[in-house]
């Protein structure tokens, strides 16, 4: 089967860091896009960042110079930098894997709650 396990969410304080990652079961693992999304209580889901089987990596606006993703191919895993976190980051973060015949599948999402 093909899985993915988040780990890392946790409650902090505004301008604190969390590092999530999201250890994937399954082949091919270095040839898959991966990313993460958030949904907040009363929002749409929303992509946060995403990572190519090449490297090449994309943020969301809200974002962009305080999270970094990154892959370790060789453990399978993607991870989700996360810096300067604000109240506004807060929500459940899922990873998510994408795989050929464009076939995605998602991780069971982590909380992550930062406080004023």
């Amino acid at each position: 089967q093909v899985q993915l396990v988040e780990s890392g969410g946790g409650l902090v304080q505004a301008g604190e860091s969390l590092r999530l990652s999201c250890a994937a079961s399954g082949s091919m693992f270095r040839l898959d896009a991966m990313g993460w999304y958030r949904q907040a209580i009363g929002k749409q889901r929303e992509l946060v960042a995403s990572i190519t089987s090449g490297g090449g990596t994309n943020y969301a606006d809200s974002v962009k110079g305080r999270f970094t993703i990154s892959r370790d191919n060789a453990k399978n895993t993607v991870y989700l930098q996360m810096d300067s976190l604000k109240p506004e980051d807060t929500g459940v973060y899922y990873c998510y894997r994408d795989r050929y015949a464009s076939i995605r599948y998602w991780g069971q999402g982590t909380q992550v709650t930062v406080s004023s």
